[in-house]
């Protein structure tokens, strides 16, 4: 029960210190915008044309209404130096201020426009504080950047942030900040095609109001024509310029260093006018320079903490709260050309440290290119990678013999004499031989390539496998050539009984003819003895004559006895035949044998 109670007390302080600090980081952190320091009344900018602020400027400076600087390159450490002052200001030595200037020895890579809270803030209207938006990007140094709508937190003018097109103005004629892809720094005046340049786009760019030195000459009197218009609480754009408040500017010196001012104060109290930031920077040696947004949005933040003071009030009015802006400008360690190496790399104090495979100095190509691998060949960031059957730097060379597959490592199984395939190690067979790896030679009858061709030799000989000649000695088809050897030696030995066998009087084909011309003899004699007979039946009367009445039937094998005549025989049969017996008289010769039937 004690600890119960325990551990609700401590939960119950821990809420109400919960609540404190909500409480508190609503009244600290959280400023009431009231020290607005507003260039322009009802919109952002001038509405002449970019043609008119060219017209109207001195004749010293020709059609030209930018200055460009290139930019430094200075390679070591560090990447920026801030330091702090506290100056008297003017002719007054009561009049003292405290601010801050940045050196950036290496713009090109160390400097960037951030949006509000990162990519995508201005799209969104977002306002966050420089310490919250710092972060996004870990910045050594930041301070506010452009102008934005108070209420709604739209950004206003261009905004290019590390590379990508954030913002176009439509040609509005503010004075601008940029740096572009090849290091060149920009101020002054520019006309939307040049804000849209592709052919050396800026990679940084924000506007500001009033530009304040010009090769190294103020030039406020002449900005203030380029730029004129009514402003809203400080009156005129005169007034914005000679009002003192807390201001931001940023310019370059002679060595193409980026100068990044600031100075802390609070409008119509306290800070500086445009015209003595003007004439700091010039003895700072700032050759030039354009003015920020300023007021309560005047911030600067060292390592990720404010170090600045700022003039808006918080809820509670005895304390000070930085404001939440628009855009900031951050100098960070150095970024690499693309920021992410593209992908293929490290960036080490701005430098692509570029993994195996990849060129310097972006990463973006690797060390082979296409054209080295030729037409069998991948570019990979390991080199070339030959396809299967080559082999060589740039995949020229053909495996050798005997050897097939991805880099030539798989041995063909390719015998006699046959050729392998280099890329897939298949076996193409010589004359006289098939099969997967040419061991077959061509089957029996057959020959050439692919064992296609039908041999042409007698009794079914074996032919050579590779040409098909008959004359040829075989050793590996013995068998076959044994029985084609005994079939010539039956056809000889055949031809030799044919030669020594004893030849017959007459032929075959001359007994075939007398057999016939005999049988035509007796079949013409029967025929004729029938007919006699039944002509002598038809020609006489009918008388009884004597015949042998036969006892018995007897077979007539007795007809063809060897001791009848040819005539008599015949008439025999015939009566067995009919089973007529007295229809053939007897002869009575007596030199025939009596016969039942005749």
């Amino acid at each position: 029960m004690a600890t119960l109670l325990v551990n609700l007390t401590h939960i119950y302080f821990l809420l109400i210190w919960v609540a404190v600090w909500m409480t508190e980081s609503k009244n600290v952190r959280h400023s009431m915008d009231d020290d607005l320091l507003l260039p322009y009344a009802d919109t952002h900018g001038p509405s002449h044309s970019h043609r008119y602020v060219r017209d109207c400027q001195p004749l010293i400076h020709g059609n030209l209404t930018h200055e460009t600087w290139p930019a430094n390159a200075h390679p070591g450490s560090p990447v920026v130096e801030s330091k702090t002052f506290v100056s008297g200001i003017g002719n007054s030595s009561v009049k003292w201020v405290s601010g801050h200037i940045t050196v950036v020895h290496d713009p090109l890579r160390t400097v960037s426009v951030l949006e509000p809270g990162g990519p995508g803030g201005c799209k969104s209207f977002r306002r966050e504080l420089v310490e919250s938006t710092a972060k996004t990007r870990k910045c050594l140094i930041a301070q506010n950047g452009g102008y934005f709508v108070t209420n709604d937190g739209q950004c206003l003018g261009n905004i290019v942030s590390d590379g990508k097109l954030v913002q176009n103005s439509g040609g509005v004629q503010n004075a601008q900040f940029g740096i572009r892809k090849d290091g060149t720094m920009v101020f002054g005046y520019l006309s939307e095609e040049e804000v849209l340049d592709r052919v050396n786009p800026f990679v940084q760019l924000v506007s500001g109001v009033v530009w304040l030195l010009r090769s190294g000459e103020v030039y406020i009197s002449e900005s203030l024509q380029a730029e004129c218009a009514k402003s809203q609480e400080t009156g005129t754009l005169q007034s914005f310029v000679d009002v003192i408040s807390a201001r931001t500017a940023v310019g370059h010196d002679e060595e193409g260093k980026l100068i990044l001012f600031h100075i802390d104060g609070q409008t119509q109290t306290r800070g500086m006018n445009l015209w003595e930031v003007a004439e700091f920077l010039k003895k700072q040696g700032v050759i030039n320079a354009i003015n920020l947004d300023g007021g309560g949005s005047s911030t600067y933040v060292l390592n990720g903490s404010l170090a600045s003071f700022p003039s808006d009030h918080c809820a509670d009015p005895m304390w000070r709260c930085p404001r939440a802006v628009s855009t900031v400008l951050c100098v960070h360690e150095r970024l690499c050309q693309p920021e992410d190496c593209n992908q293929h790399g490290t960036c080490v104090d701005g430098q692509c440290v570029c993994q195996p495979g990849w060129a310097a100095p972006t990463c973006a190509n690797l060390t082979c290119q296409p054209v080295d691998c030729g037409d069998h060949g991948l570019c990979t960031p390991d080199g070339c990678v030959c396809d299967a059957g080559w082999i060589g730097v740039n995949c020229s060379q053909e495996c050798s013999l005997g050897f097939y597959g991805d880099k030539c490592k798989k041995t063909c199984m390719c015998v006699n004499g046959g050729s392998c395939d280099p890329v897939h190690g298949r076996c193409t067979c010589p004359a006289g031989f098939h099969g997967v790896s040419c061991e077959q030679e061509c089957p029996l009858g057959f020959y050439g390539l692919r064992c296609l061709q039908e041999c042409q030799c007698s009794e079914l000989c074996p032919c050579d496998p590779v040409t098909g000649s008959c004359n040829v000695t075989f050793h590996s088809q013995q068998k076959r050539a044994g029985h084609c050897l005994a079939t010539q030696m039956w056809k000889e030995w055949r031809e030799q009984e044919e030669a020594h066998m004893k030849k017959p009087y007459l032929s075959e084909q001359s007994w075939m003819v007398l057999t016939a011309i005999l049988a035509a003899i007796l079949l013409t004699s029967v025929t004729g003895n029938l007919i006699q007979v039944y002509g002598k039946r038809r020609g006489r009367p009918q008388q009884k004559y004597s015949y042998m009445t036969p006892t018995h039937k007897t077979p007539p094998s007795q007809c063809l006895s060897p001791t009848w005549p040819v005539q008599s025989g015949i008439r025999c049969l015939l009566g067995y035949v009919l089973n007529k017996p007295e229809v053939f008289p007897s002869h009575r010769e007596a030199d025939v044998p009596t016969c039942q039937y005749c």
